[in-house]
């Protein structure tokens, strides 16, 4: 592949070289973008300067995990369809895939609330019943995301809300952006694996693209309109905090909307934080899945 191939290619438009030099910026942002020990004098200043309901949310999250049962269902559910009754997930991932094919899809799970799909989860047999639902719809403060090998998100902000980013299971690449556009500076690019916690809070680190890395099982390079053929994804948790939740940032925005650059046309857009799936209703679905 030629440096001009390399540089063009989704998810982050960049050569191996800067990739390196990005991975270097992460690593030395102030205050860090991570929470964790810090190893090292810089890296106590680096944490020290973390806001504080940033670090009380990280420790609420820090032995948040996924069970081997829940991770196991979660890839039977995202299977490729061979001649078989599709799993939720790949039947959610290949109707998103058609309805808005600017970027591969993605699950998005409500801790709280109601997710657009939860219907599908009796409708196609995949348990007999249902728990009561909760009311609400949007805007969920706690949601579970499932990553697909080789998606990615459009880059988006956060409304200027406080939360974290949690990784659960896999992995995660994460560019930092210093402003909402297309052609805005990278501030750096970092891994989240298992355990491991990033943040946002108001304008700092608000802006950014995510991306599972393992392999997607096609010939197709990733971007607008691919859907892998695997079953392998990330997980993680976010927590999106409004500032009359906090008392600690002033600002009109929320997470009910957040804004993003659409990966076609380069333009700015208004995504409304409909979740796909209600936690509860995955819940019971993982719970009804066997396992071989």
């Amino acid at each position: 592949m030629t440096m001009t191939e390399v540089a063009t290619t989704h998810p982050f438009h960049i050569t191996r070289e800067e990739a390196i030099r990005l991975r270097v910026a992460a690593e030395r942002l102030v205050p860090s973008v991570l929470v964790e020990q810090p190893a090292s004098f810089d890296d106590f200043v680096g944490q020290l300067m973390i806001p504080g309901p940033v670090m009380d949310l990280a420790r609420k999250a820090a032995n948040l995990r996924l069970s081997v049962q829940q991770t196991e269902a979660i890839r039977r559910h995202l299977a490729p369809m061979q001649g078989v009754e599709p799993g939720l997930l790949r039947r959610i991932l290949v109707d998103k895939a058609e309805k808005d094919p600017s970027h591969p899809p993605y699950i998005r799970v409500a801790c709280t609330g109601k997710g657009s799909y939860d219907g599908w989860a009796t409708e196609f047999d995949y348990v007999d019943d249902l728990e009561p639902q909760p009311a609400g719809d949007y805007g969920s403060p706690a949601v579970l995301e499932i990553w697909p090998a080789q998606h990615y998100s459009p880059i988006h902000s956060h409304g200027h809300t406080t939360g974290i980013i949690h990784c659960l299971t896999g992995q995660l690449d994460i560019m930092g952006y210093g402003a909402l556009a297309w052609d805005a500076p990278k501030k750096g690019l970092y891994t989240l694996t298992p355990g491991q916690t990033a943040w946002l809070a108001g304008d700092t680190y608000a802006v950014h693209k995510v991306f599972c890395p393992f392999d997607g099982n096609t010939d197709k390079p990733t971007g607008p309109g691919y859907l892998n053929n695997t079953d392998q994804f990330a997980a993680s948790f976010h927590v999106y905090l409004n500032d009359d939740e906090t008392a600690y940032y002033d600002n009109v925005d929320s997470r009910d909307n957040f804004h993003y650059i659409d990966e076609n046309d380069h333009t700015e857009k208004v995504f409304t934080t409909y979740s796909d799936l209600s936690w509860r209703v995955l819940r019971q679905v993982l719970e009804h899945t066997e396992l071989d």
